[in-house]
């Protein structure tokens, strides 16, 4: 394929909601509605998360490119996933389809140079051929980046940095602080090319649009030693630590001189975090250019405190980057014998206000979910896309509907459309409540709430296990009875649960109240 038959014509109109409209599998992926300035570096960089990019045409002119995978299965999955969640690059919402071309075929132009030799240097970093120093010789060779966030509008907590970082490479350390009235934080890498890669993508990057803007660079430790796993450290690579105080200690006391000649000093105080966003930032949006994560673990993700962010940013006006202004989802793949409107508005309830559900008549395995507005609809996109339901692994989207219609009274199927505008389960109405911090991914752990003092865990294990439930733990929260984790046999089990039992009646007042949990038994 040469620049001049590869031009076509713009990017064709995505199929809306049902069908996919992605074209027949290919190697070579058609990338439309780029940024003036992008360049070769960044359009590689859409690719690497999912396997070897291993040719490019980058058309300027018409803000288009065309990608080549090294295999199919790699470029179905990036496909796939970004045609659930798009990336954004500057504000520009990026879309791609499977290309017409089974193979890319370029020639020698300027503009091809360009592109080959951002190629090969991508290469030969991932080769370790070169130091990544050649790639950016202003900075020193080290798996630890240094981070601060300017423009701090929204808090901002470590899970959401791993959310960001993890989606470069696999984060095994992350240490947050305050310096000078700065978040700052400390994300170490297994090596320098996954922190470098991170860098590329991050630095300059806005969490929330227009503001939280990630500040990159290397940091003269080549190594974190953490003693405790808590909100402000997180060594992942030892889950067993304990929680411990807030003292955060780095490797050894030379290391830390250097951390702090490079701007990175401890605050006797580490940002204690005020948790504002739920934790999706499973916003494709979140961090201006998102990448996914690797293409093993595209799964939903959460990023507790970021959903705050978005639901104080809902109320402002404002939106996250790349954000659409719909609040209507597709919900496709769903098991027509057992999903009702009901279970739906429990589950998508989970991760905001569920105003309507509308189950498809004429396709009862596909339904929309109207929530309260276009953030909490990206919260709930990210965290439910491919989780099972009922045996089916359903897949969540946008809509390209604005609203879902009430039916007539007399329709025939006045029951597949619900309105629960004025329903008293919504989570998130109070504004700064609680809850837009304790939002988390499907997890087989389940956290109850409202437990009056009359119930024991007896009763509660026989109230899971007489549904069926396989209990394999449970545990009251020490200084407050009323709240209590329940562990299940899976994930898949876990959401039947809550669907099953959240607002179940355990007594006089007294509705329990079940959400995920990211907690341990």
């Amino acid at each position: 394929m040469s620049s001049g038959s590869a031009n076509g014509n713009d990017c064709k109109k995505f199929k809306a909601d049902v069908g996919d409209g992605l074209g027949s599998p290919s190697r070579v992926i058609h990338v439309c509605k780029l940024p003036d300035d992008i360049n070769e570096a960044e359009v590689i960089s859409l690719g690497l998360p999912f396997g070897k990019v291993t040719n490019l045409l980058l058309l300027k002119g018409k803000n288009q490119a065309f990608l080549e995978m090294n295999t199919e299965e790699s470029a179905h999955t990036m496909v796939t996933y970004y045609s659930a969640v798009p990336p954004v690059i500057r504000n520009h919402l990026i879309y791609m389809q499977y290309s017409n071309h089974k193979v890319l075929k370029t020639d020698n132009s300027p503009n091809q140079v360009r592109a080959q030799a951002a190629l090969q240097a991508v290469h030969a970093v991932q080769a370790g051929s070169i130091p990544m120093a050649e790639l950016d010789s202003s900075s020193t060779q080290s798996p630890v980046l240094r981070v601060i966030v300017d423009n701090l509008l929204y808090p901002i907590t470590l899970d959401v940095l791993h959310q960001i970082f993890n989606k470069h490479g696999n984060v095994m350390k992350i240490v947050t602080f305050t310096k000078n009235g700065q978040f700052q934080a400390l994300v170490q890498f297994p090596d320098a090319v996954s922190a470098h890669n991170a860098k590329t993508s991050l630095d300059g990057q806005n969490i929330y649009n227009g503001c939280c803007t990630l500040r990159v660079n290397f940091s003269r430790l080549t190594n974190l030693t953490l003693k405790y796993n808590n909100e402000k450290s997180r060594d992942y690579t030892r889950l067993h630590l304990p929680m411990g105080e807030s003292q955060l200690p780095v490797e050894h006391p030379a290391m830390a001189a250097a951390a702090f000649s490079a701007g990175g000093i401890f605050a006797s105080s580490p940002y204690a975090g005020a948790q504002g966003f739920p934790p999706s930032f499973a916003f494709p949006q979140a961090a201006g250019l998102s990448l996914p994560a690797v293409p093993a673990s595209l799964a939903t993700l959460a990023v507790p405190g970021v959903a705050a962010a978005a639901g104080a940013a809902g109320r402002l006006g404002m939106t996250c980057l790349g954000a659409s202004a719909n609040s209507v989802l597709l919900v496709r793949n769903l098991n027509p014998e057992r999903v009702t409107p009901q279970c739906l508005f429990i589950l998508f309830g989970v991760y905001g206000d569920v105003m309507r559900v509308k189950i498809l008549y004429n396709r009862k395995d596909h339904a929309l979910v109207q929530m309260a507005d276009a953030t909490q609809a990206q919260i709930a996109m990210s965290h439910l896309f491919q989780v099972i339901l009922y045996g089916k692994t359903i897949r969540v989207t946008m809509s390209k509907h604005t609203s879902i219609q009430l039916p007539h009274e007399d329709h025939e199927y006045q029951g597949l459309t619900k309105d629960f505008s004025r329903s008293p389960l919504h989570r998130f109405k109070k504004p700064g409540s609680k809850n837009y911090s304790n939002i988390f991914p499907p997890s087989n752990i389940l956290h109850l709430s409202n437990i009056p003092p009359s119930v024991d865990e007896c009763y509660l294990r026989d109230l899971f296990s007489d549904a069926g439930y396989m209990v394999r733990a449970f545990k009251f929260f020490q200084r407050d009875h009323r709240m209590a984790l329940i562990e299940l046999e899976s994930v898949e089990r876990a959401i039947e649960a809550l669907i099953e039992f959240h607002n179940y009646k355990l007594g006089q007042n007294h509705h329990l109240r079940v959400s995920f949990s990211r907690s341990t038994i």
